[in-house]
């Protein structure tokens, strides 16, 4: 039973003068550790490996990865072994740190090992030496990840009217690899529209990625768009002050890698006049938290 995100309203001055109304649905709240999209990325891969008699987990991610977090802690927490591969070379972070306390293996690619991860026999050594281990898409993406953040939309759904809503326009959220957006689409059957915030530059194989969950037969209504302020993990000024400003105004904690950049691409879109007074939309705050400790650090030079 995946816990239960509560449904908010987003209150925000320039929502207001807009008279567009947004609806946040807090995954942040979900878990302490395994927070955010990653319960229902997870969901099903975790269903799989159990049916397949699995002793744990394999999958990949960086230094700072959210969903290696959210993998590790629930490797500790329920029990199964998990084996992390990591881009790069050894470095300690607070992700890092915690995988380690959580009990994870890991195992450091460099860049170029990191970068193969695509070919064909990029898990075949790997299969070999863990063989009891259930491998696992870089950040619990694939088919399985996006039908596990399909249910997402139900959660929202069951609360509308605890807000006063009897329907909704649309999705907003950031995307990172765009299964969670793929799993939303593959849930509201084209009813409803689906808009994703870039955290990558367009060519960084989100359109491609999303494509191949949902197949090419489908009548899909989303559209990606580029938040990423020229790169994943870029941040500026801008986006640091609205982040603050943000913050204070509705009491919603943001990171500047997702969902601060997700907020500003929104308000972006909503002074353009991309969408009508009256346009309700949910924000899915996909979590990430956990990374703003090493943000921190970064931020503090701007």
């Amino acid at each position: 039973m995946l816990p239960q995100a509560p449904l908010q309203p987003l209150n925000l001055p320039w929502l207001a003068a807009s008279g567009v109304s947004v609806a946040i649905l807090r995954l942040d709240l979900i878990d302490p550790l395994i927070s955010g999209n990653k319960w229902f990325k997870l969901s099903h891969h975790l269903a799989a490996a159990k049916e397949t008699g699995a002793e744990g987990v394999i999958s990949l991610g960086g230094a700072h990865s959210n969903h290696l977090h959210a993998l590790a802690s629930a490797g500790k927490r329920f029990g199964f072994s998990t084996v992390g591969l990591l881009r790069g070379h050894a470095v300690e972070t607070p992700t890092v740190l915690d995988l380690q306390a959580f009990g994870m293996e890991l195992h450091w690619l460099g860049y170029a090992g990191y970068r193969a991860r695509h070919e064909a026999d990029f898990w075949t050594p790997w299969r070999e030496r863990y063989p009891q281990l259930y491998p696992i898409p870089e950040g619990g993406g694939g088919r399985e990840g996006a039908l596990g953040c399909a249910e997402i939309v139900q959660q929202a759904r069951d609360q509308l009217s605890d807000i006063g809503w009897d329907d909704y326009d649309g999705w907003w959220l950031a995307c990172g690899t765009g299964t969670t957006l793929a799993g939303l689409v593959l849930a509201e059957a084209e009813n409803r529209s689906v808009y994703g915030a870039m955290a990558v530059p367009e060519g960084h194989g989100v359109a491609e990625n999303v494509a191949a969950i949902l197949g090419g037969d489908r009548d899909v209504r989303y559209e990606l768009l580029d938040a990423s302020r020229g790169g994943f993990a870029k941040v500026d000024a801008i986006l640091l002050d609205f982040i603050a400003t943000s913050e204070s105004q509705s009491g919603v904690p943001l990171e500047p890698l997702y969902t601060g950049k997700a907020v500003l691409a929104l308000q972006q879109a909503v002074e353009a006049g991309r969408f009508a007074q009256g346009t309700r939309l949910i924000f899915v705050h996909t979590g990430g938290l956990q990374g703003k400790r090493a943000s921190n650090a970064l931020c503090a030079a701007y």
